[in-house]
């Protein structure tokens, strides 16, 4: 068991839990924190260096944990990737989509190879991670049988990112395709929901953030009062993927400081303005 792990309140020590996109931003930090609760992390990323150094990390800090490079987007990568990671840790019990790109771009000018670039990782990975490791969790005998995903969203899926091209699309499709998996695979044990997460700092969102100003105008938009990290949407893939949340499938948790629910408090009303609430 991890080191750093003192007592096992979530179920979560030594099952095999795989981390797509894990070589940097919110999927580091989801692999760190699973693996502070002793699991035995599988780390995915098309860029090898990350993956090892998320592994690395992993390591001082007392864990268990193996790198191993994967396109999603790209079937026979993944399943070569299962392969491995089978080999060297064991089974998948916990599967955590996050690998995901963003490209900028308006609808009416919009090239299909870029549509087709966002879906394909974004959603088209998803499902292809989810069904060849979700073979894996149904594989094991009746004592070991089932396992929990975890897909991270985004609050686009709901909310539109204007000029993001496919983005928000590929986005509402893993809410979808998260409760379909819990539907179909809830019979064999296997529970599947999503997480929503709002603004956060990570590598591929910094550009935005090194705008002046732009890090206090967005931290004043959000009741929490600041941009989140990886480590605010590690916990909550944390809690989904463990013992605690065992009776909660084909749900959806969002975790952005209360960000979309301030439209009310953006448009001006008179006689309110400073107001207690």
């Amino acid at each position: 068991m991890n080191n750093n792990t003192t007592k096992d309140t979530s179920g979560l020590a030594g099952r095999v839990c795989v981390v797509t996109g894990a070589g940097s931003g919110i999927g580091r930090g989801i692999a760190l924190a699973l693996a502070k609760e002793g699991g035995r992390i599988a780390v995915l990323d098309l860029n090898a260096e990350g993956a090892k150094a998320t592994v690395a990390e992993i390591k001082v800090r007392g864990g268990e944990a193996a790198a191993f490079t994967c396109d999603t987007s790209d079937s026979a990568s993944v399943a070569n990737a299962a392969a491995q990671s089978a080999a060297a840790l064991g089974l998948c019990d916990v599967l955590v989509n996050n690998a995901g790109i963003l490209r900028p771009g308006a609808l009416d000018v919009l090239t299909l190879d870029e549509w087709n670039k966002v879906l394909s990782v974004n959603l088209t990975g998803y499902f292809l991670c989810a069904q060849t490791f979700g073979r894996q969790m149904r594989s094991k005998s009746a004592d070991q049988a089932g396992g929990a995903l975890v897909h991270i969203a985004s609050i686009a899926a709901e909310h539109v990112t204007a000029m993001a091209g496919a983005y928000s699309v590929a986005k509402a499709g893993v809410e979808m395709l998260s409760r379909q998996l819990a539907v179909e695979w809830g019979p064999h044990g296997i529970r599947s929901n999503a997480v929503h997460p709002g603004m956060i700092l990570t590598p591929m969102s910094q550009a935005f953030y090194d705008q002046p100003g732009v890090t206090e105008r967005r931290s004043q938009a959000v009741p929490a009062g600041r941009i989140g990290v990886p480590e605010d949407i590690a916990q909550a893939v944390v809690f989904l993927a463990s013992d605690r949340s065992a009776y909660i499938s084909g749900q959806s948790l969002t975790v952005d400081g209360g960000f979309t629910r301030m439209m009310l408090g953006l448009i001006p009303r008179a006689g309110y303005e400073g107001k207690a609430p």
